[in-house]
């Protein structure tokens, strides 16, 4: 597995629209920014894979708050941009 890096986007399906970037990293885990939320502490057990610059979460093992701010990520998106 690639070593996780600030700046990387964060997924939880490889393929599907990003919903955040790692601020930063730490031996507990991942601060993560979701779109529309804030700041999120992430634990490493957590991240089930990174590769090419991003960083797939294991939705099952993530905080119920983070969960919801995750579906809503981009809903401040406008449809058509």
């Amino acid at each position: 597995m690639q070593q996780v890096q600030v700046g990387y986007q964060t997924f939880v399906h490889d393929g599907d629209s990003e919903f955040g970037a790692v601020r930063d990293v730490s031996p507990d885990g991942l601060v993560i920014y979701v779109e529309n939320a804030g700041m999120f502490d992430v634990k490493w057990d957590a991240v089930r894979d990174v590769h090419s610059k991003k960083v797939i979460l294991d939705c099952g093992k993530l905080d119920r708050n983070l969960r919801a701010a995750i579906g809503h990520a981009h809903d401040a998106e406008q449809p058509g941009y």
